[in-house]
């Protein structure tokens, strides 16, 4: 079953704010919330989820998390 809607919660502004969520809609009309986020270490944009999968969509995320990763330990290594 596809995504046919996405929205990202609002970014978190100070230390204690609830940190974004992704919601999304699928094509039978059930609704939820697929993930939280970090903002500062990944981003997304609501139109990335639109016809994806569920699994999709969470490969997506495990994919970026999994990059940051990689750039952050590249980073250290350097140094």
């Amino acid at each position: 079953m596809k995504i046919v809607t996405a929205q990202i919660s609002p970014m978190s502004k100070s230390l204690f704010d609830p940190i974004p969520s992704v919601y999304v809609t699928y094509e039978n009309g059930s609704s939820e919330k697929l993930f939280s986020f970090y903002p500062d270490e990944i981003s997304f944009s609501p139109r990335e989820f639109i016809g994806l999968t569920r699994e999709q969509a969470l490969g997506l995320r495990h994919d970026r998390d999994v990059a940051y990763l990689r750039h952050r330990e590249a980073v250290y290594l350097s140094s």
